[in-house]
């Protein structure tokens, strides 16, 4: 399905009209995840523009759009919780920092590693997290309550979206001069607008941006810290605003409150030491703050190099996994100078931005660029935009994301892949973690290898014509398989002079090494000759110290290393 994205082609024109469609997508996400980290929207408009600024310019994925996330937001939150915002920005400062030492140690090539189930199971899972986090663009606050929309206000809305993901899907077979999406937000917008005029003063019919924004204002001052961390955990995901729990609101709350005015208008960032007070710089600063700037950096950069692995498969290109470490630690570190929340690559914009065309730097500029002209200019305008057009896009984003095809390879999967996959994508539904989903699946796909791959050591037993027996091994030898290994040798039962053939096996870790020596002492032990041949210069290393009757053959020893780090 994701040949759904390929048809579009690069351009700098598509590259601009992408992005001003990613930029209005972009602020209901910000606002949503600055909610969830408890602090205010204008941080992470903020942060999403220096975010996407700074890695569309420097990052190694082209027309990869990186901004505010829940991810970093759910961590985020308890770290503003327990030691106040103070904390926060050298927080994202240092995650920052780590991202960059990571990219300059050229680690961002261990994205490399994870296989092919575990990344269908990631967007999968995606897809049906994202599609379930539209539900909560359906909230509102009527007669004091906040829940879902209903009656007329429900099936307008239904509408909205059914004619956006029309146009969407109809327009490209007409003409590709012009993103679908934008056109369908801003043919959307045009509807709502005039329906909305036609509404009394203190409603909208149509939900808009701005109704967003004072339902989550209003549920989020009525809601603890620890129900807000709680209940926003789904936000990880791009695609909807935070869901709240359901409660009751007095009428001057739902109507009068001040938070119900606030909006996304703002002037120019400043530094965060002009607005905030420094914490000391010490070693108990460092104590508290060191522990969230790894989990900050380690979820942003497994989601970030996810994104780029996806956008790569869609876009038929290669990003520069290291390049893109050094960028997105380069887009933190301005980030929280600036007062900003930190931040990563958005899975469900960065599709957007793919599917409206968008495969060069412009797109990410454009995108950040407008965002900031939004809240400095067009912050009115932007509130008039209907949630429904931005649910419709989401929607169009789902069904392009999901692999409709793995549901046919099911029976033609091995089972161990099968259950990788299944496994990723229901850790990403029930548990709305990607980074974990990831981390998880690749853990259990090396588990499966080292079993699987455990049971093919093997050896041929032979005699020569002076009588001595020869042991030629075949497969891994490593720890899974060293019980096989040590079975297949009879010390006591061996004849006095026994040959240990490598020359079809490979030792890959100490485990392996360690096995060797053992069964040279055994022999050592029993007065038994044991010629060794075919090992590493550091198996041979290892094994001198076995003694004078431990024999290594060095004559046709192939050169290799044990874990050695082969590059293309």
């Amino acid at each position: 399905m994701l040949n759904f994205f390929r048809l579009q082609s690069g351009s700098l024109k598509n590259d601009f009209l992408s992005g001003v469609t990613v930029s209005l997508a972009l602020v209901p996400e910000a606002i949503a995840f600055a909610f969830v980290a408890g602090v205010s929207p204008l941080i992470g408009l903020y942060s999403a523009f220096f975010i996407g600024l700074i890695t569309a310019v420097f990052g190694g994925r082209p027309g990869m759009i990186s901004g505010a996330t829940g991810a970093m937001a759910v961590v985020v939150v308890s770290l503003v919780s327990m030691h106040g915002i103070e904390y926060l920005f050298p927080t994202v400062i240092l995650c920052g920092l780590l991202q960059i030492a990571i990219g300059l140690g050229r680690l961002g090539k261990l994205i490399r590693m994870v296989p092919h189930s575990v990344m269908l199971g990631f967007v999968n899972g995606l897809a049906i997290v994202i599609g379930l986090a539209q539900v909560n663009s359906f909230q509102t606050i009527r007669d004091g309550k906040l829940g879902f929309v209903q009656g007329t206000q429900l099936w307008l809305m239904l509408g909205l979206v059914g004619l956006t993901m029309a146009i969407i899907w109809l327009l490209p077979k007409l003409t590709r001069a012009v993103p679908a999406s934008l056109v369908a937000i801003l043919s959307v917008t045009l509807i709502a607008f005039v329906m909305n005029s036609d509404a009394p003063s203190e409603m909208n019919v149509v939900a808009t941006v701005g109704d967003m924004l004072k339902t989550n204002s209003i549920a989020a001052s009525h809601a603890t810290p620890e129900a807000t961390a709680k209940n926003n955990t789904v936000t990880q995901n791009e695609g909807a605003p935070a869901q709240q729990p359901e409660q009751q609101l007095s009428q001057s709350e739902a109507t009068d409150s001040p938070v119900n005015t606030s909006g996304i208008s703002g002037g120019l960032p400043q530094l965060f030491f002009f607005e905030y007070s420094m914490v000391p710089l010490n070693w108990k600063t460092l104590s508290i703050i060191f522990p969230f700037a790894i989990v900050l950096c380690g979820v942003g950069l497994i989601e970030s190099l996810m994104t780029l692995t996806l956008v790569d498969e869609i876009t038929e290109t290669r990003g520069k996994g290291n390049r893109e470490c050094i960028g997105q630690g380069a887009a933190n570190l301005v980030c929280g100078l600036f007062g900003g929340m930190g931040g990563c690559a958005m899975i469900g914009q960065s599709l957007i931005n793919v599917n409206s065309g968008g495969r060069g730097r412009l797109s990410g500029i454009t995108a950040a660029v407008c965002l900031l002209l939004f809240v400095l200019f067009l912050a009115p305008l932007i509130e008039q935009i209907p949630m429904a057009a931005l649910v419709g896009v989401m929607f169009m984003v789902v069904i392009g994301t999901f692999e409709w095809a793995s549901l046919k390879m099911f029976h033609r999967m091995p089972a161990s892949d099968m259950m990788v996959m299944v496994l990723v994508a229901g850790y990403t539904v029930f548990m709305h973690d990607l980074a974990t989903a990831v981390i998880l699946g690749v853990i259990v796909s090396a588990l499966v290898f080292a079993w699987q791959h455990a049971t093919h050591m093997g050896a041929d037993i032979k005699f020569n014509e002076f009588g001595s027996k020869i042991y030629q091994f075949h497969g891994p030898l490593f720890f899974a398989s060293v019980s096989s290994f040590k079975e297949m040798l009879n010390p006591a039962a061996d004849p006095d002079d026994v040959v240990l053939d490598f020359y079809y096996s490979r030792v890959y870790d100490q485990s392996g090494l360690e096995a060797i020596h053992s069964m040279a002492g055994k022999y050592e032990t029993l007065g038994k000759r044991l010629h060794i041949t075919h090992l590493s210069p550091e198996c041979r290393s290892l094994l001198a110290k076995a003694g004078d009757l431990v024999e290594i053959n060095i004559s046709e020893d192939p050169q290799y290393h044990v874990a050695t780090d082969r590059l293309a």
